[in-house]
C-alpha cells in the first residue's frame, strides 16, 4: 500500500485537469480499505507534491509555499477524502483553505465500501466588511468534473487576492486564548482578552481548560492541544495565548502541535510594556525583563550537542550558537542593569532634593485600568494619557498639586498592577516603585464597577506588602461610580475610612482631598513657635525636616508656623529645652 502511495508522486496530471479521475479513484480505494482519510497537494504545474495518511477523522495538512508572494495563493491544491461518505467541506477545511491561502480546498466523499459519492471544491472569494467570502462549488460528479470552471477558479481567486492586499490595511493577529480554570472563581480568561486587545490581537476563541493538573509536556495535554489544532485551523488563528507562564519545553511541544505561535501571559505583558514604555529608564527596564524571562528558554538540539559529560558524539566543539546567545544575554542583562543603577542614582539626587522641600509625597496606586491617570489629570491639571485600556500608562507621573485648604503635595502615579505580574518585571521596575516606598501618603485607587475588584484589591495589596510599603498610610479610593447601577451602589460597602468617587465625572474629589488633608495632619504636628536667635540650629531642623507655613522675624526671635513629623519634635523641643 505505500509503494502504491509513493507511486502517486510520479503522477503528473495534464494542464487542463483540476485533479483525475484515476487519481480520486485510487484515493476511494486506500480510503476505503484503511478507513482513513487522504490527502494530496498539487502543485499548479499538475505535479503530486505531497502525499499523507490521516486517521478516519482527519488528515494533517503540511503547510507550503510554492509562489514566493504572500500577498498571493500559495499555489497548491489540496485534495483529502472523508470516510463518512459526505463530501462537504468542515469547518476546518475552509478555516485551512484560508490561513494557508491555498488555490482550492476539495473534498471526496467515500463510503465504507469504496463508492465515491459527492465531490466539492471550495475557492477564496471576494474579502468584505464581514470577512473573506468562499467560492463553493458542489455537490459534483467525481467522473465528470467541470475542470476548465474549476481551473478559471483558481485565477480568479489570485486575482481577487492581489486586488485585495493592494488596498488593505494590515490585519490584526487572531489570537485564540487557553488558560486553566482556577478554584477562586476569578475570570481570568476576561482580563487575559483585555491584554491581547491592548496588545492589538484579535481574539476569536477562548477555552478553559477543567484539568486541574497541569501537564509538564503541553500544559493543557496532547489530546486537548490536537482538539485546539483543529479549532485553530477553523478559526484561521495566528496565534496562541496562554494565561499561565509555560516553560520553553512547554511552548515547543504546543508549537509542534499546534501549528502556530505560542506565546504565555508573561510574553503578552512584557509586548505591551515594550509598546508603552516611553521613557529611558522605562525601555532600560522593560528590556531587562524580556532578557531575563529569555534567557533560560533558550534550547537548543537537546543532549546530543551538548558540551556536559563525555562519550562519543559528545566530543567537540559542541553547540556553539546556543552558548554565544546565553553568554550575549547575560553581557547585556549586566550592562542594563548597570545602566539602571545610574538611572536610580539620578531619581534618589531628584527625590532627595524633593525631601529637602519636605513637600509631602502622595502616590497612585491600584490594578490597572482603575482610573489612576484619570484621577491624577482630575487633582493636579495635568494631560496625561488615560485611556479604557490596561496599561495605557507605564512611565511614572509627578504633578505638584494645591488642594483645597491649601496644602501642597506631590501626586506620583505608578505603573498599574495585574494579577500574576512577572516577577522580573516588578524586579526590573524597583527603582520606578520606590516612589511608592518613599511616600507619606498611598491612594489605593479601586476600580469598584469591575466584578472582581475585591480580588484586585488582594493582588494590589501582595505588590505592597512585596515592596514592603505596606504599614504605609493609606485611603482606598473606590472609582467609576459613575458606571455603577443604583443597586449595585446600595450593595458596594467601602472600608471605613475609604472615598467614593467618580474620577472622569468629578464626583467625590472635595471628600478625596479632605481625606488626604486629613491623613497628611495626623503624620505632622502643627506648631506655633518663637525661638531665640540663639537657638538658631532649631530653625535649621524645622527647615529640613518639616514644613514651614508661616517665618517672621520678632524681637525676641524667629516666629515659625510649621508641619513637623512626630520623631522631629522631640528634637526641636530638646534644643529649645522644653520637655
Amino acid at each position: 500500500m505505500l509503494q502504491s502511495l509513493s507511486a502517486l508522486y510520479d503522477v503528473k496530471l495534464t494542464g487542463d485537469e483540476f485533479v483525475s479521475f484515476e487519481v480520486l479513484s485510487f484515493m476511494a480505494e486506500v480510503t476505503a480499505a484503511l478507513n482513513r482519510e487522504i490527502l494530496i497537494c498539487i502543485s499548479r504545474d499538475g505535479r503530486i507534491v505531497d502525499v499523507t495518511i490521516g486517521d478516519m477523522g482527519k488528515a494533517s495538512f503540511t503547510q507550503m509555499r510554492l509562489v514566493r508572494n504572500i500577498d498571493r495563493l500559495c499555489g497548491i491544491r489540496c485534495i483529502h477524502t472523508h470516510t463518512n461518505g459526505d463530501g462537504r467541506l468542515s469547518g476546518v477545511d475552509i478555516g485551512t483553505l484560508k490561513s494557508v491561502k491555498l488555490d482550492s480546498m476539495a473534498a471526496l466523499g467515500v463510503k465504507s465500501n469504496g463508492e465515491m459519492t459527492s465531490f466539492y471544491a471550495a475557492f477564496l472569494g471576494e474579502k468584505t466588511a464581514d470577512g473573506q467570502q468562499i467560492v463553493t462549488h458542489g455537490p459534483l460528479r467525481p467522473y465528470k468534473l467541470p475542470h476548465a470552471t474549476l481551473l478559471n477558479e483558481i485565477t480568479l481567486a489570485d486575482n481577487r487576492l492581489k486586488t485585495a492586499a493592494i488596498d488593505s490595511e494590515e490585519e490584526k493577529e487572531r489570537a485564540i486564548l487557553v488558560g486553566m480554570d482556577n478554584s477562586d472563581g476569578y475570570d481570568t480568561l476576561a482580563e487575559l482578552k483585555e491584554l491581547a486587545k491592548t496588545a492589538g490581537a484579535e481574539v476569536v476563541y477562548s477555552h478553559l481548560q477543567r484539568k486541574r493538573t497541569i501537564d509538564n509536556a503541553t500544559y493543557i495535554g496532547s489530546g486537548k492541544a490536537e482538539e485546539l489544532s483543529l479549532k485553530g485551523s477553523e478559526l484561521e488563528a495566528d496565534l496562541f495565548i496562554f494565561d499561565d507562564e509555560l516553560s520553553a519545553i512547554q511552548i515547543r511541544n504546543l508549537e509542534d502541535i499546534l501549528g502556530a505561535r505560542v506565546i504565555d501571559r508573561t510574553q503578552l505583558i512584557l509586548d505591551i510594556f515594550a509598546t508603552r514604555a516611553q521613557s529611558r529608564e522605562g525601555k532600560l527596564q522593560v528590556e531587562l525583563a524580556q532578557l531575563k524571562y529569555r534567557l533560560p528558554r533558550l534550547l537548543g538540539q537537546g543532549l546530543a550537542l551538548s558540551r556536559l559529560g563525555g562519550g562519543i558524539g559528545t566530543r567537540g566543539p559542541g553547540e556553539k550558537k546556543l552558548e554565544i546567545d546565553r553568554r550575549r544575554i547575560r553581557r547585556r542583562i549586566y550592562e542594563l542593569e548597570e545602566e539602571i543603577k545610574e538611572v536610580a542614582k539620578q531619581r534618589e539626587l531628584r527625590r532627595g532634593t524633593r525631601e529637602k522641600n519636605s513637600t509631602p509625597i502622595v502616590a497612585l496606586v491600584g490594578y490597572t485600568n482603575a482610573g489612576k491617570s484619570t484621577l491624577l489629570n482630575l487633582l493636579s491639571g495635568a494631560d496625561v494619557l488615560a485611556q479604557d485600556m490596561l496599561f495605557a500608562t507605564l512611565d511614572p507621573v509627578l504633578r505638584q498639586v494645591t488642594l483645597n485648604g491649601g496644602t501642597q503635595i506631590l501626586l506620583s502615579d505608578t505603573v498599574g498592577f495585574i494579577n500574576k505580574l512577572p516577577h522580573d518585571l516588578v524586579q526590573a521596575f524597583k527603582s520606578t516603585l520606590e516612589e511608592v516606598k518613599n511616600a507619606d501618603l498611598i491612594l489605593h485607587v479601586i476600580d469598584c464597577s469591575s466584578s472582581y475588584f475585591e480580588t484586585q484589591m488582594q493582588v494590589v495589596e501582595d505588590v505592597l506588602t512585596t515592596l514592603g510599603v505596606i504599614d504605609t498610610k493609606r485611603i482606598n479610593v473606590y472609582n467609576k461610580l459613575d458606571a455603577l447601577t443604583d443597586e449595585q451602589k446600595a450593595e458596594l460597602h467601602p472600608k471605613p475610612g475609604s472615598v467614593t468617587i467618580s474620577a472622569l465625572c468629578g464626583i467625590g474629589t472635595d471628600e478625596l482631598e479632605q481625606a488626604i488633608e486629613r491623613e497628611l495632619s495626623s503624620l505632622h504636628t502643627k506648631i506655633d513657635v518663637l525661638i531665640p536667635y540663639s537657638k538658631y540650629e532649631a530653625v535649621s531642623l524645622i527647615r529640613s525636616e518639616g514644613r514651614i507655613l508661616e517665618e517672621a522675624h520678632e524681637e525676641g526671635g524667629t516666629r515659625i508656623k510649621a508641619l513637623l513629623p512626630s520623631d522631629a519634635l522631640w528634637r526641636v523641643e530638646n534644643l529649645l529645652g522644653k520637655n
